[in-house]
């Protein structure tokens, strides 16, 4: 396992909900990226860990082979890969995702 993907088995099972996205939660730089924050704010996450995939290529190809998924942005809750944005969104509309973080 390389320092990449060690440090972001670290990140994704240190932190309850993260959320590695282009940009940041205040400033996303694509739309999946916010509309997933949009989605975690709609459901009350406060303890949020954001990872910018943009400031490091490493990361950024790192977390691609980490969860075996192709695109940003990718949500972990509390260590588990849950998705990217269209499962974010349906999880959303479903409830599901509500009650996976309040669990």
């Amino acid at each position: 396992m390389s320092d990449v993907q060690t440090w972001i088995k670290e990140t994704v099972t240190g932190n309850p909900v993260v959320l590695f996205m282009k940009g940041s939660a205040q400033f996303p730089q694509c739309g999946f990226s916010g509309r997933a924050i949009e989605v975690l704010k709609a459901i009350g996450v406060q303890d949020l860990v954001t990872i910018n995939v943009l400031e490091d290529d490493g990361v950024r190809q790192g977390i691609k082979e980490f969860s075996n998924w192709p695109t940003i942005p990718q949500l972990y809750i509390k260590g588990e890969f849950i998705g990217g944005a269209d499962i974010m969104n349906e999880m959303f509309e479903s409830g599901e995702l509500k009650t996976l973080v309040q669990a």
